[in-house]
């Protein structure tokens, strides 16, 4: 054995480790493939060894090799081997390996399963580490399914590392093996409330995985989330959790009003980037309605587009093009903004600025916009961003089937300048635009024809560039107008002769074959007014035309423009021939062209139906046998050239040459100094010349305006600056119509005219297109969208609401027991049949009074909006609000899901997930307190907390319910409408039930409450607010003041500004100073008001603030506009920066003796209300306490601050109104000031 390990240690000595594998490749570049073969050998007789370590670092440098792209799979079962020794740092290489080359066809794959599971259950954890690492890489169906109770277990373990690896991997096994989803949904929905905030993050991202292809599923975990994303600091788990919200709230609309609040705070709130955009996404997505909000993302996008990181830009105009589409106008607004962004240096961030202008043209503003991007695409540089510019021109005039067209001359001329555009790829696109136009728009065809009649007196310009798909496409175009509509051709024979021209036959050959084409149509348009003038020169004249210049066509390369040529050449020695003869043709030739031609309707082929009995994909004739006919090289015919003559349009990938920015410099310089040596350059005048001239950059050149009596223009051509210029007339002109009935219409009239809508319209667009026969005519022309069908995610739209059924539980390991190779069948004894029938029993008595549960919850909510008028119920208390307090569902808990409790069980979801979104819209902000709830109760003589009560409370309770049932009857015939026998709690006071309580002895009602405070006022506007605070933020507080407008006048301009102090600081844009100010993101209309959010960022919160404000505004009236302001000062008390949260008895006995709370303050005091529950309530209410426990006229009352100091109250109520109140906190100076909040509450009148 000795000599065994030394020849080990020996070998291993002379083996080359990783580091040499790599150092030995770098220095082998020549013969790289020789020297990786002898390692190759090399490692293989390491495999061979029986010692681990040996082949543990082969299997490293094999590793290694597989990066490179060599096959390692003959090393799997070595691989193995590896991955099973005892030894971590080997055991570790060897699943690194088997993530780096395993997959799901490894045929090894089945002898891990035993191993992993041992591996997963091991003693050192991080073991079980490296098996669940390596497991997620080649996890295949049947290790899923074999080892997902092995995982399923360790999501109790008691450490964090291995649950969180535990919760990440079943994301793999819910995919490989969806049927174990399910049974494990309920556990892995436990682990969203794990206090480790690493497991608690990693379930957030398996579940907001699984709801990115199936939200609907996930809808009843709303609350859930809800509440992680109020209470969390993890920018990134808030990330995935408002990623899911944005993906939930287009099926529950409910849910984004919920989401309002919050999410505003974020935006306001928050620094990080990344969370302000997907807030902004998710405002978007979930609440496109609320103007107020979408008001709020469109400034804080504008600050993103502004920024000079390339990337926030770009993301800023991402979501600035998903607003346009519900909010065009507010997007609008910033057009200045978007046509700046065209200037940048980056190309995709110009690319998506054309994005958004093709969403803000209307038609008041296309013919300006499509002026600014031609002269911007005059100064482009950079081919392939002139032709971005040049498609995005006509993608946003033909949109909505030229919707936003009024004159269609101005868009023929467009196309036609569109023309000149050098090295263009586009030729084709602009063709079929003429085509379109020229078809559909039949009262343009007169002027089509007469543009198109001079691009073909010019199409030897346009055939020097005859590159495919370049601008000579246009004459494609021209030929088949003109010799379509030649009817409406002036001289049709000139336009003859300039399509018989020479150098026509440098053309491609689709363009060759429609010139042929059309030929024989202007022909026959010459024939037919020739005979009616009965000018035989004419005739003699062009028929000899023909005859001579079209044998050049008929030597074309191309064959269709050959078969075509010889036709037409056929065709007219035939004419010429009966012409001789003395008999008239112009009929039988124009014979062959009559009939309209219709544009055929997209996707008519797929509205044909296949007839039955013919399969598409049958072969015709029986496919080709694999001969060696296949080894035969060159062609059977005459060789053609690769690019030459295609019959199809194709776009050129061969790209121009690109000059450098060296280069370009340099032809800047040369440019600048041979204009200053050039004495017929016209020079800007030297005042012009010092402001803006020395700093343009060299691309730009500054152009004067010449006063020439003769235009400088292409005879036949007309510009589109002449219809911006009658455009401009047209709308002064109805603006001092509009005028005269300005007041007649209002402000709805001024609206209609605003959007562009009453723009007369000069021609109309023909809607008719042909559909092949057999079509089935639909409006939908599109397919249904359906997941392919390898997607994993089909199997994972699973309803997770319904109980388990017997039949899915995950499989377990047993051992099969026989005795005495018999198969016992035992009987039910009479013993176990009586069990079964009390359990039976049990479960219907636990059946049926979950269902009065549920009865009596729902009469209570209705009782409870009944009574508030409808609105919602602002204080109640804490155990009946939160919806997140569900009854987890475990895999060995649950019952065999009978269909009448499965049923229960999801109507009981969604009952809670209904209960949960009414509760989210919040009343009016002005409206008090005691609009939204009556009084409410004290229970008197009753001990309780907040999330727990004792057994005798409990035997109580169901003592009542019994009571409260025998006499339900009597109660319905003796009810008044006031329902005296109810009553509703305060906020953070928890009651034990609805108490009988007797006229005498109900208490007068809560007088009225608003967390609104009055901050200033004048004649003009008037400012309340309140503040806000989240746990997650311990910094920062938002002041949320509403404006009222009390004129009858708009207020505009609206400019917030606080004087910050050492302390507080208000919340401003990026970049800003302390003495900016904060733009108001709306006008407030006459008698309106809205709602602002300001944020503050504060250091302590031991002492209050009170900062010095003043609000600059603009009163716009009738007789002008006047500026105003209106000074005032902000309180921020200690108590706002404190947070109700409830807390058992238990806890908060626990707290006070721990000594932690070594500060302590009392006081005593006289109140203006005898009644000890007002009292409460209004400590609740106004410093955001939460009632612990109360017995008699003393109650326990607990809160904790944004910053983590907990606060303990003890409330005694004394003789003649007299108040005692002791305080503990862990800050001496807060706890001060909290209970002078406190006196001042209960004080005040």
């Amino acid at each position: 054995m000795a000599l065994r390990k030394v020849k080990g240690t020996l070998e291993r000595a002379m083996d080359k480790n990783m580091q040499d594998l790599v150092r030995g490749i770098r220095n082998h570049k020549d013969n790289e493939a020789k020297y990786i073969s002898e390692c190759l050998d090399e490692i293989k007789q390491e495999l061979r060894q029986e010692n681990v370590a040996g082949k543990a670092n082969a299997v490293s440098k094999l590793t290694y090799l597989q990066m490179l792209g060599y096959d390692v799979s003959w090393a799997a079962f070595n691989i193995i081997e590896v991955m099973s020794s005892t030894k971590f740092t080997y055991k570790r290489i060897g699943y690194l390996s088997a993530a780096q080359s395993f997959h799901d066809e490894t045929d090894v794959l089945m002898l891990t399963t035993n191993m992993i599971r041992k591996d997963l259950s091991a003693q050192n954890m991080y073991d079980a580490g490296a098996a669940l690492s390596g497991l997620a890489c080649f996890i295949t169906p049947d290790l899923a399914r074999d080892l997902a109770n092995d995982i399923m277990t360790l999501l109790s373990s008691t450490k964090p590392y291995l649950r969180k690896k535990a919760v990440l991997i079943l994301y793999k096994v819910f995919l490989k093996f969806p049927e174990a989803l399910r049974p494990a949904f309920p556990r892995l929905k436990d682990k969203l409330e794990d206090p480790d905030t690493g497991v608690q993050s990693a379930a957030v991202n398996v579940i907001c995985e699984l709801a990115r292809k199936n939200p609907k599923n996930y809808l009843s975990l709303a609350p859930i989330f809800f509440k992680l994303m109020t209470s969390s600091t993890n920018n990134w788990m808030l990330i995935k959790i408002i990623k899911l919200f944005g993906a939930l709230t287009p099926l529950e609309p409910r849910l984004g009003k919920k989401l309002i609040e919050p999410l505003t705070n974020l935006i306001h709130s928050t620094s990080a980037m990344s969370l302000l955009y997907e807030c902004i996404n998710t405002v978007i997505a979930g609440v496109p309605s609320h103007s107020a909000s979408i008001q709020l993302c469109v400034q804080k996008l504008r600050i993103l587009i502004e920024d000079s990181d390339q990337n926030l830009k770009y993301l800023g105009l991402l979501a600035m093009s998903r607003i346009l589409k519900t909010h065009p106008k507010s997007v609008q607004a910033h057009k200045d903004l978007i046509l700046q962004c065209l200037d940048d240096k980056d190309e995709s961030i110009r690319l998506r600025a054309l994005d958004l202008l093709y969403g803000m043209v209307s038609k008041k503003n296309l013919m300006e916009i499509v002026k600014k991007l031609m002269i911007h695409m005059d100064r482009a540089e950079g081919s392939h961003y002139r032709d971005e510019l040049l498609a995005k021109i006509i993608e946003i005039c033909c949109q909505s089937n030229y919707q936003y067209i009024t004159n269609f001359e101005w868009y023929i001329s467009i196309l036609v300048e569109l023309t000149r555009t050098e090295g263009t790829h586009h030729g084709r696109l602009i063709a079929s635009q003429m085509l379109d136009v020229a078809i559909r728009v039949q009262a343009i065809r007169h002027f089509a024809v007469a543009q198109m009649a001079t691009l073909l007196d010019n199409a030897h310009v346009l055939a020097n560039n005859s590159q495919r798909n370049g601008i000579c496409e246009v004459l494609y175009a021209a030929s088949w107008i003109c010799g379509e509509f030649s009817e409406h051709l002036k001289d049709p024979k000139s336009a003859l002769e300039a399509m018989l021209k020479p150098k026509v036959t440098n053309l491609p050959g689709h363009i060759q074959s429609i010139f042929v084409q059309n030929i024989i149509k202007l022909y026959s348009a010459v024939l037919v007014k020739a005979e009616v003038e009965e000018d035989t020169e004419v005739l003699t004249e062009t028929g000899q035309l023909l005859l001579d210049k079209l044998p050049m066509f008929v030597q074309s390369a191309d064959l269709e423009v050959q078969e075509r040529a010889c036709c037409v050449l056929q065709l007219m020695k035939y004419v010429i021939k009966l012409q001789d003869k003395g008999m008239k043709m112009s009929d039988d030739v124009s014979a062959l062209f009559t009939g309209e031609l219709n544009p055929v309707a997209s996707k008519a082929q797929r509205k044909v139906p296949v007839p039955e009995g013919l399969d598409l994909d049958e072969w015709i004739n029986p496919p080709p046998s694999d001969s060696s006919d296949e080894d035969i090289g060159g062609p059977m015919f005459l060789p053609t050239m690769e690019n030459e003559h295609r019959l199809t349009y194709q776009s050129e990938t061969k790209k121009g040459y690109e000059p450098t920015e060296k280069e370009l410099n340099e032809q800047r310089e040369q440019r600048k100094v041979d204009q200053m040596n050039n004495p017929h350059y016209l020079k800007a005048e030297q005042k012009a010349r010092k402001g803006s001239y020395n700093d343009v950059d060299g691309g730009y050149i500054p152009v004067s305006s010449i006063d020439l009596s003769v235009p400088l223009h292409v005879p036949g051509f007309r510009t589109s600056d002449k219809y911006i210029q009658l455009a401009k007339e047209q709308q002064n002109s109805g603006r001092k119509s509009k005028k005269k009935r300005k007041y007649r219409k209002g402000r709805k009239g001024r609206g209609d005219s605003e959007s562009g809508d009453d723009i007369p319209v000069i021609h109309a667009v023909s809607s008719a297109i042909e559909m092949p026969e057999g079509a089935n005519v639909s409006d939908d022309g599109g397919e249904d969208y359906t997941r392919p069908a390898d997607d994993p995610h089909r199997l994972l739209d699973i309803n997770l609401d319904e109980p388990l059924k017997p039949d899915e539980r995950l499989p377990v390991r047993t051992h099969r027991v026989v005795i005495d190779g018999l198969k016992i069948e035992e009987s039910p004894t009479p013993a176990a049949e009586e069990k079964h029938k009390k359990k039976h029993r049990k479960e219907k008595e636990r059946r049926k009074e979950k269902k009065e549960k549920k009865k009596e919850r729902k009469e209570k909510r209705e009782h409870a909006v009944n009574d508030a008028g409808g609105e919602p119920n602002l204080l109640v208390s804490p155990e009946e609000e939160s919806p997140e307090k569900v009854t987890p569902v475990t895999i060995n808990s649950l019952p065999n899901g009978s269909p009448e409790q499965g049923q229960a069980a999801v109507e009981d979801k969604t009952d809670e997930l209904d209960f949960w979104l009414s509760g989210s819209d919040a009343a009016s902000p002005v409206k008090s307190a005691s609009e939204a709830t009556p009084a409410a109760t004290p229970a008197k003589e009753v001990v309780l907390t907040s999330e727990e009560e004792s057994p005798k409370v409990t035997e109580e309770k169901h003592s009542k319910k019994k009571k409260e049932k025998k006499t339900k009857k009597e109660k319905k015939k003796s009810r008044d409408k006031k329902r005296k026998s109810e009553y509703e709690e305060a906020e953070g006071i928890a009651t034990p039930s609805k108490e009988h309580v007797s006229d005498t002895e109900l208490p007068p009602p809560l007088p009225p409450m608003s967390s609104y405070q009055l901050l200033a006022e004048n004649p003009a506007i008037k400012m309340v607010y309140e503040t806000r605070v989240t746990p997650q933020q311990g910094h920062n507080i938002v002041a949320s003041i509403v404006f009222s407008n009390l004129t009858s006048s708009h207020v505009k301009d609206l400019e917030f500004n606080v004087l910050d102090s050492l302390n507080t600081k208000l919340v401003r844009g990026i970049g800003a100073s302390q003495h900016d100010v904060v733009k108001v993101p709306f006008v407030l209309l006459p008698n309106a008001q809205n709602e602002g959010q300001f944020a503050f960022t504060v250091e302590s919160i031991s002492m209050p603030q009170k900062l010095k404000g003043t609000l600059t505004y603009i009163v716009k009236t009738e007789d002008g506009s006047t500026h105003d302001k209106l000074d005032f000062r902000i309180h921020l008390p200690c108590s706002s920066f404190i947070v109700a949260v409830p807390c058992k008895g238990s806890d908060f006995a626990e707290l006070l003796s721990s000594g932690e709370l070594d500060e302590k303050f009392s006081t005593k005091f006289s109140t203006t209300d005898s009644e000890f529950s007002h009292i409460l309530a209004k400590i609740c209410f106004y410093t955001h306490f939460t009632v612990v426990e109360q017995v008699d006229n003393t109650a326990s009352l607990y809160a904790k601050s944004v910053q983590g100091h907990h606060v303990c109250l003890l409330v005694k109520q004394l003789a003649n109104s007299g108040i005692s109140i002791d305080g503990k906190s862990t800050d001496s100076s807060l706890i001060t000031n909290i209970l002078d909040d406190v006196k001042a509450c209960l004080t005040t009148a």
